[in-house]
């Protein structure tokens, strides 16, 4: 099974959107595919129309393989089920800091859904904490999306660091702009230099900011469901196609 970690220290850059738009891509593709929400705001289970379970607590996350299973639901989708997220997750990084091997609790979770699906995507909070430590070891690939501006810059450059100082695996990042308006001589000027500075770090893929995508929240569905024609369907089927090229090369 791949875990695909979609993954921002810096919020409203269009995480959870890709999230939802890859794992309905990858689920298109045939494999079975499972979108675990970890974000209690709990906005990819909104997406998808799915109710969390009040009954998975954080010691039941971590310690109960059996009610994490029964807190998956299935969607509207074929090959596609969802692990939608409760306020309960807002603690995991008090609980996480108490166990035992607190690091590598995320993946033993998934190792007990390893034989059911072929993909894992992880729709991520955006903070660098004890959680997303946990993310980034249990993760194949770290998904990053980056609305290119100066402060995008400087949070990358951050996890760039955090990703050193704690011998974590750089070539896991895979990131990409998102919310791309063209007419932005500043988007322009950023993209440039970001990818002139860290080339093998993005994807040639870009997310344009587009209407489309802030109607999923009237749809409750991915663009790639609803509107697949669209500009916005067809840069994130490209981004699927080529996260899929760099992680099998």
């Amino acid at each position: 099974m791949q875990i695909i970690a979609c993954y921002s220290n810096k919020g409203g850059v269009g995480k959870t959107a890709t999230a939802v738009n890859l794992a309905y891509a990858f689920a298109a593709s045939g494999r079975r595919t499972l979108l675990c929400d970890l974000d209690p705001q709990g906005a990819s289970g909104f997406y998808f129309r799915v109710k969390p379970s009040g009954k998975l607590t954080e010691a039941r996350f971590f310690g109960d393989t059996d009610r994490v299973a029964k807190s998956i639901r299935g969607s509207d989708y074929d090959n596609l089920d969802i692990l939608p997220a409760n306020m309960a997750f807002r603690d995991f990084d008090i609980f996480l800091s108490r166990m035992k091997d607190g690091r590598s609790q995320l993946k033993k979770v998934l190792k007990s859904v390893k034989s059911d699906y072929d993909v894992a995507l992880l729709d991520c909070p955006p903070n660098i904490s004890m959680l997303s430590e946990n993310v980034f070891r249990a993760a194949d690939a770290v998904v990053v999306p980056l609305i290119p501006t100066t402060l995008s810059q400087r949070t990358f450059e951050q996890l760039q660091t955090f990703f050193r100082e704690n011998n974590l695996q750089e070539k896991k990042i895979h990131a990409f702009f998102s919310m791309v308006q063209g007419v932005k001589n500043l988007h322009h000027d950023v993209i440039a230099e970001m990818t002139q500075a860290w080339p093998e770090r993005f994807m040639q893929s870009q997310i344009p900011f587009a209407s489309e995508i802030e109607r999923m929240g009237l749809t409750r569905a991915p663009v790639l469901a609803t509107s697949w024609q669209g500009p916005a369907s067809q840069a994130y089927q490209a981004l699927s196609d080529e996260l899929d090229r760099r992680m099998n090369e």
